[in-house]
């Protein structure tokens, strides 16, 4: 089995903000095709078009319709992916040292030649985080772009995750959540961030803010909108010859 290294002091996150997300799958979208083109084996889609579609995806967002007491129902989409956490169960569970967590930032990541398809971290991810590439037998996961963020041949705004960069909505927050001062971490702190299934113990690094409650909208009365009002008595005689004829014709209507 493979043991974790020290905690370290730097731990790169996602911090995913629930109350901008618009579940417009862009990050999922953005995801498969920077990892299907750059590290690792393709993710790939088996029988795309058939009868049993079969994809390996690194990041999925799910919909909820969600109730509180007697506010009104609001929909609630939830991205989710490998959290990175620090006491990762399916790093400790894997019997070749395929799946590790690296020292220096703390991202959890799988040696794809040292995988031999078991299974094991897949059941000890209490997330389900962590997917079997069909046509590669071998574990897929959120990598934080690893090799994105660090790629100095990009240019500086484009190092950071795939997910992060193309989300419209700005819902998904890249950084270091090691450090109380950085921008990820304040941002937890002002929005109440929390855990994932914080009874699991895994610390998860990657947090969530929660999303806001909605306006209610007061509806107007609509039979005092809809009740006949009195007509207004004019002022001044009333209008004589062809004027006089259409106000009372008019009347009659």
């Amino acid at each position: 089995m493979t043991t974790l290294p020290p905690a370290p002091a730097r731990k790169l996150g996602l911090v995913i903000d629930l109350d901008t997300c618009v579940g417009c799958h862009a990050c999922v979208i953005s995801c498969k095709g920077w990892n299907t083109e750059n590290y690792g084996a393709p993710l790939s889609d088996m029988d795309a078009y058939g009868e049993s579609p079969e994809g390996t995806f690194l990041n999925r967002v799910h919909s909820f319709e969600v109730t509180r007491d007697a506010a009104p129902p609001m929909v609630v989409h939830f991205p989710k992916s490998c959290l990175h956490c620090d006491d990762a169960p399916c790093v400790t569970v894997c019997p070749t040292g395929a799946s590790y967590k690296r020292v220096e930032d703390g991202i959890v990541l799988v040696n794809e030649t040292d995988c031999i398809g078991c299974g094991l971290c897949a059941w000890a991810c209490p997330y389900g985080a962590r997917e079997m590439d069909a046509a590669e037998k071998v574990m897929k996961k959120c990598t934080l772009c690893v090799d994105r963020i660090y790629n100095e041949n990009l240019p500086e705004q484009d190092r950071e995750p795939a997910c992060v960069r193309t989300c419209p909505s700005g819902a998904r927050h890249f950084g270091d959540l090691g450090d109380p001062d950085s921008a990820v971490s304040q941002l937890v702190t002002t929005r109440g961030g929390f855990d994932l299934m914080p009874e699991q113990g895994t610390g998860a690094v990657n947090k969530y803010l929660p999303p806001r409650g909605r306006d209610t909208l007061q509806m107007p009365d609509l039979a005092s909108l809809c009740a006949p009002k009195p007509r207004a008595q004019p002022n001044g005689p009333a209008p004589s010859g062809l004027l006089g004829w259409l106000d009372r014709a008019l009347e009659k209507l």
